[in-house]
């Protein structure tokens, strides 16, 4: 069972993307930085979509902070996840204060112009700089762990739940799964011992509400990418680690998930290996036969991702000035 969020193609909703909202496949969206003009236009936008849907949805962005921030005017900038530790001075505490910070200021800022969820915060160790990059925390278990804890904290004090991704870990390869098929052929217990760690521990504390997997085939378990893999989510993400919330798949245009077959095909996979809510992105043309191919496998019930407005209005600006005062470009 599973359901789809669509994209829109600009900054207005379009006659075609109001059937899309409506139909009963579709769970939502997610925003890009094209949908985007100002704040007042993106609330408008927003709040135009969930009339045209007629039900309930989850308006969805990838806004982690650093090179990922899909709005900017209007909005605080956030920094790199990368860089929280070397703006805390190498102090580990002093940067997850920081962390939760900018969780904080992420959430409220999209709650407050009607965005229920953003995916974040990134568990993925920064091993490999050339893929994942600064969007990684750290490249050790204890440094991802602690300030993406933080990180997600701060989203749930503004209100927004949390997705950690790229279940079960993408900092060790070199391969762009935007651009081309990916492997990691290391066994299980590395994998387990290092990359997974930080999803383990989060979902042992209750942190995590959802997980997108990657598009990265773990040769230790299946042949197939971890996002349409059912020994992954079901067998082992689900039954060994025991996580109860809502799966995403990555985006099903990037070619790490070609394999796969035609878009329809991706998403029937990826529902069979046990994603709730699939991602299909930047070609329109394959809404219509992925929303026909889900047809009538039922509604996901995303009423735990969407967000409640509940941050303190005095941390909330102490939180935003102490991320202007380290985002400031030097002189």
């Amino acid at each position: 069972m599973a359901q789809l969020l669509i994209d829109l193609g600009g900054t207005r909703l379009a006659p075609l993307e109001r059937q899309w909202l409506a139909h009963p496949a579709c769970a939502g969206l997610i925003l890009f930085t094209r949908n985007f003009e100002s704040r007042a236009q993106l609330k408008a936008l927003i709040n135009e979509c969930r009339q045209a849907a007629g039900k309930p949805i989850l308006v969805t962005v990838d806004h982690e902070g650093g090179r990922v921030q899909r709005f900017r005017e209007g909005f605080t900038r956030l920094p790199a996840a990368g860089k929280l530790l070397a703006l805390a001075g190498g102090n580990r505490q002093v940067a997850a204060y920081l962390a939760w910070c900018t969780g904080l200021v992420m959430a409220a800022e999209l709650i407050d112009v009607g965005v229920d969820l953003s995916y974040a915060p990134v568990l993925d160790l920064g091993v490999n700089q050339s893929v994942i990059g600064d969007r990684a925390f750290g490249s050790d278990v204890e440094t991802v762990t602690l300030l993406s804890r933080a990180f997600a904290e701060g989203m749930k004090a503004a209100g927004m739940g949390c997705c950690a991704k790229h279940y079960p870990g993408h900092g060790q390869v070199k391969e762009d799964t935007h651009l081309s098929e990916a492997r990691d052929s290391r066994p299980l217990a590395e994998i387990a011992a290092l990359d997974e760690m930080p999803f383990r521990t989060l979902i042992e504390g209750g942190v995590l509400d959802a997980i997108m997997p990657a598009h990265i085939i773990y040769q230790a378990l299946d042949e197939r990418p971890a996002s349409s893999s059912g020994r992954w989510l079901k067998g082992r993400l689900r039954g060994e680690l025991g996580f109860k919330g809502l799966i995403f798949s990555d985006d099903l245009s990037m070619k790490g998930a070609h394999g796969l077959g035609t878009p329809a095909q991706r998403a029937l996979a990826a529902s069979e290996a046990g994603c709730d809510l699939l991602l299909c992105c930047n070609d329109s043309a394959n809404h219509p036969p992925i929303l026909a191919a889900l047809e009538g496998q039922g509604p996901v019930d995303i009423s735990p991702l969407q967000a409640k407005a509940g941050w303190d209005a005095e941390r909330l600006s102490r939180a935003q000035s102490l991320l202007v005062s380290i985002t400031k470009p030097s002189a």
